[in-house]
């Protein structure tokens, strides 16, 4: 189909080669036989081309800005329908790119320029340059999935592709996050919908474990108390009474070569995970030792045995 398209464009343009050949070799006769005709048709043509250039640019200007309000007006429609930031970002620009390619070609065509050669060869170059950057044309498709299936929508906390961080845009071929450290991170749509995603943000409770690791000898019940009143004390914490979500736990998990693990966890609000866990974190640092539970390094011991 290529080759077609391409062998339509070489046949056009060598006909145009020929018929300027031909205007060539008939100027030079109408030169010779009328200098004077010659030269006032030439300033008609100059002038009726001058008109065509002058209407082709009220046509782009006034289509470039009939663009601009087509996007203003959709960002408002998207606005006053709560659309998702994504989606609305992704339609925006797809919208754009679209109108801003036919009016070039309207504005083209009004030069007198035959735009179907033109729209043949755009053809063929968008075909190869899809055959050539068909990882483009993978991360279209994966845009318009994300968008149909919504596995995250802007504002979320995703971890995606080895990075994690806020949504903050869809879109035609990628997705920006910002990191925690306010970097943004743009990731390829194509592998983003084809990986795995990890959406924080996707329900409103979420769940802070903490594996805290004692020495041997230490009272596991008294562990354990400790851990639930740091856990309770905080007031983000949730409990039974929230509909769906457990009382705080912690249990002795595992008996490791060294040490004795307690895993505790409690439900929080999602917008509290960070802020809660690292809390506790720091309160179980301090809490323990001052209590007399020491936490557990890893050691070796060894027996020596005399024979003598």
């Amino acid at each position: 189909m290529i080759t077609n398209l391409l062998d339509l464009v070489i046949k056009d343009t060598l006909n145009i080669a020929d018929s300027a050949k031909a205007a060539v070799h008939s100027l030079k006769e109408q030169i010779a036989d009328d200098p004077a005709g010659v030269v006032s048709n030439l300033g008609r043509q100059a002038i009726e081309f001058g008109i065509k250039v002058l209407i082709a640019l009220i046509i782009y200007m006034v289509g470039a800005w009939i663009i601009r309000r087509i996007k203003k007006v959709l960002n408002k429609l998207f606005t006053k329908k709560g659309t998702d930031k994504a989606i609305a970002t992704f339609v925006s620009s797809l919208v754009s790119i679209t109108l801003t390619i036919l009016l070039i070609i309207i504005t083209i065509s009004q030069l007198g320029i035959n735009t179907t050669s033109l729209a043949a060869l755009l053809a063929a170059g968008g075909m190869a340059i899809g055959m050539a950057m068909s990882g483009t044309v993978q991360n279209f498709a994966g845009g318009i999935m994300i968008l149909v299936f919504k596995p995250f929508k802007a504002g979320d906390y995703i971890k995606a592709l080895g990075y994690e961080g806020f949504v903050t845009e869809v879109n035609i071929a990628s997705t920006k996050i910002r990191a925690i450290d306010n970097s943004t991170i743009i990731l390829p749509n194509g592998a983003l919908s084809n990986g795995n995603i990890d959406n924080f943000s996707h329900l409103p409770t979420h769940r802070c474990t903490w594996e805290v690791n004692v020495a041997y000898g230490s009272d596991p019940d008294k562990v354990r108390q400790i851990l639930l009143e740091l856990i309770k004390e905080d007031e983000r914490v949730l409990n039974s009474t929230t509909p769906g979500v457990p009382d705080p736990a912690v249990n002795l998990t595992a008996l490791n070569e060294s040490t004795i693990e307690f895993t505790a966890v409690g439900w929080v609000n999602t917008e509290n995970y960070w802020p809660v866990t690292w809390k506790i974190n720091e309160e179980i640092y301090k809490k323990l030792p001052a209590s007399g539970v020491q936490f557990a390094f890893p050691q070796l011991d060894v027996n020596i045995k005399n024979n003598a």
